[in-house]
């Protein structure tokens, strides 16, 4: 209830919770006593009260409730006070027992931390090299993959439209051990301003020149008058012969590795609409939420699957 409320409702709110509640519940009972039958014996000529309804000449008769089933009900009733003695579910109250969602997760964390930090501390002493070849460190390091970064890269590792795909050795930030924790631990911004104001011509004639950087085939004269344009406004974060700079996070033009390409969409349309447009990508900081030696195990599972055959 806190998690839609916040910590406490307005005594408005919390009467109006316990009272629909208990009103509930309240007339569920009073139905169910209100019709309740007794079994009624037939008369002298054998025939039994029926409640009036009939279909295909087959009358319904007026027969009470089976007991079982009456008392079953009853129990659930007061299964169901019992329930709302004991546990949150009547506006502000807490319940006798104490107990609450937050609570619980706070138990079950605190056990869970008791039980694999001695684990994970173990884990957190072994250099990444090292412990990207151990085969049960890699297992646990999977599962923690799996749980926290597959919904952007990907169950496979392979990344997709934005993201970058773990399993080659192309790196917009460095693939050595302390780049991959700095990443994890901090998370990374990364901004390509757009340059609409270059103009459709000279977008067009950059785009040519940044093909001709990783190979692809293009339109020469376009490319040499691109070349100008890249030296003033692409060098300074690119570099001057295309192979990006890792400090600033700036992409290699020269491998032909594209992070923003769709599938199935021409390289040059993709170049484009980054030129125009810019790309804004952020990888969130995961410290906070997994702690510092899971980092570490994370960030020896990124290495392990870069260096994987």
């Amino acid at each position: 209830m806190n998690n839609l409320w916040g910590d406490s409702l307005s005594g408005f709110w919390s009467a109006w919770i316990i009272v629909i509640t208990l009103g509930t519940i309240a007339i569920s009972a009073w139905v169910l006593f209100a019709n309740r039958k007794t079994d009624k014996a037939a008369d002298a000529e054998g025939n039994v009260e029926t409640t009036g309804h009939a279909a295909d000449e087959i009358e319904e008769y007026d027969n009470p409730l089976p007991r079982w089933w009456f008392q079953l009900y009853v129990g659930t009733v007061i299964f169901a006070l019992g329930y709302l003695v004991l546990y949150p579910g009547l506006g502000n109250y807490a319940g006798l027992l104490g107990w609450s969602q937050e609570g619980q997760w706070e138990d079950e964390m605190a056990r869970a931390q008791e039980q694999y930090a001695p684990i994970f501390e173990q884990y957190q002493q072994v250099p990444i090299p090292e412990l990207a070849q151990d085969g049960e460190a890699m297992r646990v390091a999977e599962r923690l993959y799996l749980n926290n970064c597959a919904i952007c890269h990907g169950s496979n590792a392979q990344g997709g439209y934005g993201f970058p795909n773990l399993t080659d050795d192309d790196w917009l930030y460095g693939g050595a051990p302390d780049n991959i924790v700095t990443t994890i631990t901090n998370g990374r911004s990364g901004l390509m301003p757009a340059w609409q104001q270059l103009g459709e011509d000279n977008i067009a004639n950059l785009t040519q020149y940044v093909m001709s950087l990783s190979g692809q085939a293009q339109d020469a004269q376009r490319a040499e008058q691109g070349a100008t344009l890249y030296a003033s406004v692409c060098a300074a974060c690119h570099m001057p012969d295309g192979t990006g700079n890792q400090a600033l996070g700036a992409p290699n033009l020269t491998d032909d590795i594209w992070l923003y390409r769709q599938p199935g969409q021409p390289l040059e349309a993709s170049i484009l609409q980054t030129l125009r447009n810019g790309r804004n990508g952020h990888m969130p900081a995961q410290a906070a939420y997994i702690g510092e030696d899971k980092v570490h195990l994370v960030a020896a599972y990124v290495y392990h699957l870069s260096r994987r055959d």
